[in-house]
């Protein structure tokens, strides 16, 4: 995410895109499918398991947890928001 916004401004965020070293308290770019396909999301990874991983979508609700693909950039089904 360098480059983006103003020049010289970076992305405040560091994410992890390597699925195979995905731990609890990651922070991950996500996606989600439908109408808000296309638009990047922010959250942080709360479980890891072999085959998907759940992310908090908003650290100020602990409710909003999604269930997304364990990929560099998870995908959310758009039923999960």
């Amino acid at each position: 995410m360098q480059g983006m916004g103003e020049t010289g401004e970076n992305c405040p965020f560091e994410f992890n895109f390597k699925p195979e070293t995905f731990k609890a308290g990651d922070t991950v770019s996500y996606r989600v499918t439908g109408s808000l396909e296309g638009f990047p999301f922010v959250g942080t990874l709360l479980e890891v398991h072999d085959d998907h991983v759940i992310i908090a979508g908003d650290p100020n609700d602990p409710t909003q947890r999604y269930r997304g693909t364990r990929e560099d950039r998870p995908v959310v089904d758009y039923a999960e928001i």
